[in-house]
């Protein structure tokens, strides 16, 4: 389901001048300021190498200061002199400088920054690559990123003109969209007179709804991103999916033709559509059987190329398929996602908090069983639910709010009969029509409303009412065109899921979605980010 979108619907920004810009101002840096020939990636080991000049760029971690630091004063034993040059990205922090200082090196090195915070990882996603985004802001309570999220947002708007609405939801949202503000009134010239592009944006915060980024996948890209992790936009699938005794780095983006028909589209359609692409694709390889020699010579230089490809393509995918079918059915996964629709509809909670159980008996994952815990007492007043599980959160959990505000927005579809996964009739069907993604519905209900109105009993269900805001600036400029383009920034990471209802929403409702996220998430990523142990 590569969604294809009304012929009115409205054209998408190139977003190749953020790689540009981020290319050129990098290889200003490496050759102009520093004249740097090699750059050397911070890894658990030495870096060998006998230049006179070692140049680092990097995440401002305190992990790679300390590394940095181990390697200059290993090269101060040894008694040799060189330079060397830190280039932070996106962004320098005093922390860092700090750690550098407190190794005594600080006079040593030379540190620079990099503002590459943008990266596009298709036509319409953007990521700032931030896993860390999440644990640093929503669990400890550091908000060193809100500034490079507000440099970001202050960068779009410079690029493709100003955003005539602003909608926003929680603490991180409204923080990062006032300090955007400020920089936008500091240089005020700057967009002024451009016309919009984008018209409309949307901050929201990832701790509005855990319980979506909680639930398994079952669109395909979801699935592999749950399966194999796809990161910054490319995937490695291994022997069991390539057919042969190596990996294979494959790019997920919509210049993939055949990853781009079935990345929306729930896992039980995928094998179908699979299976009628091959045999389409044969069908193409047979016309060659009825050729003359010109025939032949044009079908050899103009097809016989884009037809192997989309074959390789083909093959790769299907393989993909067969190892999640493998491995989901290992998990008995039918049992899981039973268990997981359960808790977000209220019923069988007993029976379900018994198989939570067993599946800490059992072993089967810590991971796993803390996510079902997470998803259980999110979705449940945890003072309500039964079993010996939520005794122990009870100390620890907040009263949840999420049953209330299901109701309110109508979470929980009502089907008459079985839900049509192969046609959908809502956003539910990513996670097989048993429920809307929160976050999603929030978005299309302020969208109707063009504000919050109507909407005051979510927000303070949501723990929000402070935080909620709208912001609407008369621009004649914006076109009918630019006001159906949607900017929705996730701060603490989206899902995949998330990214295809909104994707369906905007087919349904004649808008182009665009997503800016500090970091593409899922269940996995979450529970690890919250039980990590940091340095």
């Amino acid at each position: 389901m590569a969604f294809p979108h009304r012929p009115d619907a409205p054209e998408l920004p190139d977003f190749s001048m953020l790689k540009r810009l981020a290319r050129d101002q990098l290889i200003y840096l490496l050759e102009q300021q520093h004249e740097v020939d090699k750059l050397y990636k911070v890894e658990n080991k030495p870096a060998l190498s006998s230049s006179e000049q070692l140049c680092f760029l990097v995440r401002p971690r305190i992990k790679n200061m300390r590394y940095i630091a181990n390697l200059v004063n290993a090269d101060k034993l040894a008694g040799r002199t060189r330079k060397y040059k830190v280039i932070f990205s996106p962004q320098k922090f005093y922390a860092c400088e700090m750690v550098l200082e407190e190794e005594g090196i600080y006079g040593d090195v030379s540190c620079d920054e990099w503002a590459f915070s943008l990266l596009p990882l298709d036509v319409d996603l953007l990521s700032m690559e931030l896993p860390e985004f999440f644990r640093d802001y929503f669990l400890e309570g550091d908000q060193r990123w809100i500034n490079t999220v507000a440099q970001a947002l202050h960068l779009l708007s410079t690029l493709y003109g100003s955003f005539p609405n602003c909608y926003g939801i929680g603490r991180c949202a409204k923080m990062s969209y006032e300090l955007w503000r400020k920089l936008e009134e500091e240089e005020d010239g700057e967009t002024k007179g451009r016309r919009p592009e984008i018209g409309h944006i949307f901050l929201l915060d990832r701790d509005m709804d855990f319980v979506t980024a909680l639930c398994s996948q079952v669109v395909y890209e979801g699935l592999v991103d749950d399966t194999f992790r796809i990161k910054c936009g490319s995937v490695d699938f291994g022997p069991e999916v390539t057919s042969s005794d190596k990996s294979l780095k494959v790019l997920l983006n919509a210049e993939d033709k055949v990853f781009n028909e079935i990345r929306n589209e729930h896992f039980s359609n995928v094998f179908g559509f699979l299976s009628q692409k091959a045999r389409n694709l044969q069908a193409q390889y047979d016309r060659r059987r009825g050729m003359d020699i010109k025939q032949m010579k044009n079908f050899v230089s103009q097809e016989l190329k884009g037809l192997k490809q989309e074959h390789r393509l083909l093959s790769l995918h299907i393989g993909a398929c067969e190892s999640i079918m493998k491995k989901k059915t290992k998990q008995d996964f039918q049992e899981l996602i039973k268990t997981e629709h359960a808790l977000l509809e209220g019923f069988s909670i007993r029976e379900s908090t018994s198989y939570i159980e067993e599946h800490i008996d059992r072993q089967v994952s810590p991971i796993e069983s803390l996510r079902l815990m997470c998803l259980l007492s999110i979705t449940e007043n945890t003072d309500k639910a039964a079993g010996k599980i939520t005794d122990a959160f009870s100390s620890l959990a907040k009263r949840s709010n999420f049953r209330a505000i299901s109701k309110k927005l109508n979470l929980i579809p009502r089907v008459d009969g079985e839900y049509d996964l192969k046609v959908p009739r809502d956003m539910a069907y990513v996670f097989s029509g048993a429920y809307v993604p929160l976050s999603c519905r929030i978005i299309e209900q302020v969208l109707e409303r063009r504000s919050w109105q109507g909407l005051d009993e979510v927000v303070r269900l949501l723990n929000c009412s402070e935080f909620a805001f709208t912001d609407m600036i008369k621009d004649d400029k914006a076109s009918s065109e630019s006001l159906r383009l949607i900017l929705v920034v996730f701060l603490g990471g989206c899902t995949f899921s998330e990214i295809s209802a909104l994707r369906f929403l905007g087919r349904e409702k004649g808008y182009r979605f665009i997503f800016l996220t500090t970091a593409v998430t899922n269940s996995a990523r979450l529970m690890e980010a919250m039980s990590e142990v940091k340095a």
